[in-house]
């Protein structure tokens, strides 16, 4: 297939083809790939492309079919083909590709990505969550920040989702503000009446528009895990926090020197990267732990945990 598509302001509704003979098959070869019958699943996908060609989840599907046969190449091609389509990238060709290396992993994972699959998730996020994954970065989050303090004027929960940071942060933040890309997530959280402010919002931006030091914490529960490079996130927190202040957040571990997309699709991030971002920051560190907070597939998922405090102005 040819690479030079049409832009993503043609590509129809992403839930249907517009063709519903393209739609039944594509139903087929997705549960034949969730069945791991690549040889199947190809061929289906192949049928619903010659219907719709432009249509950029029957691309990605094509590409993950491509995937499980062990067919890079041709996968590339197509998970490249739904991204020109879509540059928002709400179905995550941009991840598979870091993945590939044939992009880079630092903005990989983009906004159109995180907003699509939240608001999805939505409804389910806190039943499934909780007790199909064991998440419980809110409560490790909760207990290392208040063994250094139990008492903040103003807060902010970076990727509030639904209100599972906030709902354990309430009693102890006199204002306390959210943000998040999701806006089904914030209706979630909205219904909650957990915090005094929510914004539809990115974590860097919603934390520029902040008055210089004017925060006393802020949190980042299994959010970082969205976003690869780190430092204008680290910038943004420094830059919003007051002296004293403290950054709390989680995310997944890796090896090496900087951060990796794992095979979730998710960042992780290696202790080196952290630690570095935030001395260079002005942050010191005043809790490193190696945690999990959730569960893949029955095994914890490694990370950490990491209570900040910004300490000079620089």
């Amino acid at each position: 297939m040819a690479h030079d598509l049409s832009p993503a302001a043609t590509v129809p509704d992403l839930q249907t083809s517009g063709d519903l003979i393209a739609d039944r098959r594509f139903g087929y070869a997705m549960a034949l790939l969730q069945d791991k019958d690549g040889e199947a699943a190809k061929d289906l996908f192949a049928q619903v492309l010659e219907r719709v060609p432009h249509w950029p989840p029957a691309l990605l599907g094509m590409g993950d079919a491509c995937l499980l046969l062990e067919q890079d190449d041709e996968a590339v091609g197509f998970f490249k083909q739904c991204l020109a389509l879509d540059p928002s990238d709400r179905l995550g060709a941009g991840p598979r590709l870091a993945r590939m290396n044939e992009v880079e992993a630092d903005d990989a994972i983009r906004h159109g990505y995180i907003a699509a699959l939240f608001d999805d998730y939505a409804k389910r996020f806190d039943t499934h969550l909780i007790q199909t994954l064991g998440y419980s970065a809110p409560q490790q989050l909760h207990a290392a920040i208040t063994a250094i303090r139990s008492h903040f004027e103003q807060g902010y929960d970076l990727g509030c989702g639904t209100g599972l940071m906030g709902e354990v942060l309430r009693p102890h933040v006199d204002h306390l503000s959210g943000c998040d890309l999701s806006h089904a997530m914030l209706q979630e959280a909205r219904a909650k009446q957990i915090y005094d402010r929510l914004d539809g919002d990115d974590v860097v931006h919603a934390l520029t528009q902040q008055h210089t030091a004017s925060l006393d914490l802020i949190t980042a529960a299994d959010v970082l895990v969205y976003i690869g490079a780190l430092t204008d996130v680290f910038v943004a927190a420094h830059h919003a926090l007051k002296i004293g202040g403290l950054f709390a957040f989680t995310t997944q571990a890796c090896a090496g020197e900087r951060f990796i997309i794992g095979e979730d699709l998710r960042s992780a991030h290696s202790e080196r990267y952290l630690r570095t971002q935030a001395l260079q920051t002005g942050f010191e560190i005043l809790a490193f732990e190696a945690v999990s907070v959730r569960q893949d597939r029955d095994q914890a998922v490694g990370g950490w945990l990491c209570v900040l405090r910004k300490s000079t102005d620089v």
